[in-house]
């Protein structure tokens, strides 16, 4: 082995030691054991871009166990309390084992999260909106949690009558503290809570963490500070003991604690250790770091001005382009067996003026097991998706289009296929479907506002077994999505030479001559005069298309009712064609502006 090469490969498997799963530094760069606040930083990114990029479910029952693992901490206070006649150092020795239980198992807590996904916001990385979902879901979680613990203590007999006295007599002395000094006494214990979090990433070993997490919430009770989520178990405890109406307790004694953590979180910690860091704090963090930053739009308004998050890796460089460029993207999973998703694409662009084919690989990273963001093993990962996509370019040269490569790597799938649209101002997607592409493994995961936005562009869904676009049948509804199939086959027809054959069903013979009028309008509206008309007069669409399809060699199914894409998704959608002819379908499904009813539930 030459010298260079056994050089090489020392720094590889030194890398490999230094470098956690996530590419966050593993050890300190000057001091082996010590980290530097730029490497405590990437340690807290790389977490963060975790906590960002979690399902709401997941965030949600992580919190929930949190906030029930905060009633041991009542519990044992209010129990020392009673036992040791109220001594205040005696009664708090137990304190802090609830948030012990929370951090060093991984739960999520409200406090602690003012510390994470600040950081990731900070850069630009993640968006306002993304950090306030994040909060609000574990905040709704931790409450949740604290309340089914306070039932647990209130009803299930648990506490011993002298200790239930001394869990009234502490809410109540926190209900009766002034509004002011409520506020000032979180603030400080959001400083402690965040400044726990700092110091644990800054940890190496478990015992270190133990240690720092006892004395920090050892604090809490001793310096008299209020933590907003004991702070609600406490209040809701009174409550179900008919000493406290819920709403005074929620505004007079939760609140002013909620707003006063999270003051102390963010801006007494988050913001001045973010301003201690240097420009290097996240070139080993994440993939060319500050430089693929949100723009400000981004950033304030998230998903509504294009993206609400930076993914782990993505390749795009900024082009200007003609504003009246028409866009097609195309997100593929696996650039070797989805050529026929890209071909279809092209074949729709040609009919175009000034169209551009965005074709965008787009890989997917399991949310808890993190991609590594050393800069070495993200340039593997573009070279073998260049080399994957070379297929795709030499498909689209054939059309004499432009088109253009990408690659993105995220924890999401079909979020991401949003995001690039709306980023990319696309007039067109087109994608695959089947049961082994990625966007139907990652339909447990979805979000509620892929249900419930509005389709940023109108979306093409091929199923393309034995792909073949020489013979297309288009049944006929008066809709819009029924006009963009019409689109779609006048584009076909133009540039492969497809045949045409337009189908429209009506209820029974009587109505025969009504369905031909309607037919010959619609195919004059929609510029395909010269394509084949089948009238069918069984009333059954179903079943009519089904007669027809292996006549032909691709089905084109406009969105009889709205919400077909979400349909798919959720695999709520069974229609027999779909799922048991040989031929393609293409599934089709126009931008429109819908109801949040009609968008969760269709027609």
């Amino acid at each position: 082995m030459t010298e260079p090469e056994s050089t090489e490969l020392d720094e590889s498997v030194r890398e490999a030691v230094e470098r956690s799963r996530s590419g966050a530094p593993a050890v300190g760069s000057v001091v082996r054991d010590r980290f530097s606040s730029d490497e405590v930083f990437q340690r807290i990114v790389a977490a963060a871009d975790e906590e960002i990029t979690s399902g709401a479910r997941e965030l949600f029952f992580s919190a929930l166990a949190a906030g029930f693992a905060i009633t041991i901490t009542f519990l044992l206070y209010v129990s020392m309390k009673a036992s040791t006649g109220g001594d205040p150092v005696l009664s708090a020795m137990l304190y802090p084992l609830g948030f012990i239980y929370i951090i060093i198992g991984g739960y999520q807590l409200y406090t602690e999260n003012t510390l994470p996904p600040v950081a990731l916001t900070l850069e630009r990385l993640a968006s306002i909106p993304a950090l306030l979902r994040n909060w609000v879901v574990v905040l709704a979680g931790n409450l949740f949690g604290g309340t089914l613990g306070a039932a647990a203590l209130a009803f299930g007999g648990v506490l011993s009558p002298e200790a239930a006295n001394a869990a009234l007599e502490l809410a109540q002395k926190g209900v009766e503290t002034p509004w002011w000094s409520l506020f000032f006494k979180a603030a400080f214990a959001g400083l402690i809570v965040a400044g726990v979090v700092w110091v644990t990433f800054a940890a190496r070993d478990t015992i270190s963490r133990l240690v720092v997490v006892y004395l920090a919430f050892l604090a809490v009770p001793l310096g008299g500070l209020f933590h907003v989520v004991v702070s609600y178990t406490e209040m809701v405890y009174l409550v179900m003991n008919g000493q406290l109406a819920f709403l005074v307790g929620l505004t007079e004694f939760v609140v002013p604690v909620l707003l006063g953590n999270t003051f102390g979180g963010v801006v007494l910690v988050t913001v001045v250790n973010y301003f201690q860091t240097t420009e290097n704090r996240l070139e080993s963090a994440r993939f060319e770091g500050a430089k693929r930053q949100l723009s400000v739009r981004e950033w304030v308004l998230g998903g509504l001005a294009g993206r609400s998050y930076v993914p782990l890796i993505e390749t795009e460089e900024g082009t200007e382009d003609h504003p009246d460029s028409y866009r097609v993207v195309v997100p593929i999973a696996n650039p070797r067996t989805e050529s026929h998703v890209v071909e279809l694409a092209c074949a729709l662009a040609k009919s175009k003026e000034d169209a551009i084919v965005d074709i965008v690989h787009v890989v997917q990273v399991p949310s808890r097991v993190s991609q590594r963001y050393g800069a070495a093993q993200n340039q593997r990962i573009i070279a073998h998706s260049n080399e994957q996509l070379e297929d795709a370019r030499e498909r689209a040269a054939g059309y004499d289009i432009e088109a253009r490569t990408s690659t993105v790597v995220s924890h999401r799938s079909f979020e991401e296929i949003f995001t690039v649209a709306r980023r990319k101002d696309a007039d067109l997607v087109v994608m695959g479907w089947s049961n082994d592409r990625i966007w139907a493994g990652g339909r447990a995961e979805r979000t509620m506002s892929e249900l419930t936005s509005r389709l940023p562009c109108d979306f093409l869904v091929l199923n393309d077994r034995n792909y073949d676009t020489s013979r297309l049948l288009l049944p006929t509804v008066d809709s819009a999505h029924s006009a963009l199939s019409a689109e779609v086959a006048k584009s076909l027809h133009s540039t492969v030479g497809s045949e045409v054959t337009l189908l429209h069903v009506v209820d029974g013979p009587d109505d025969r001559e009504r369905g031909e009028a309607f037919l010959s309008d619609w195919a004059t509206e929609h510029g395909l005069q010269d394509a084949a008309r089948i009238v069918d007069d069984s009333g059954d669409i179903e079943r009519a298309i089904a007669d027809r399809a292996d006549s032909h060699s691709m089905v084109l199914m406009g969105a009889t009712e709205q919400g077909l894409l979400t349909r798919l998704l959720t695999d709520s959608l069974h229609l027999d064609v779909v799922n048991d002819t040989d031929h393609a379908v293409l599934l089709v499904e126009r931008a429109t502006d819908r109801s949040l009813r009609q968008r969760l539930f269709g027609r």
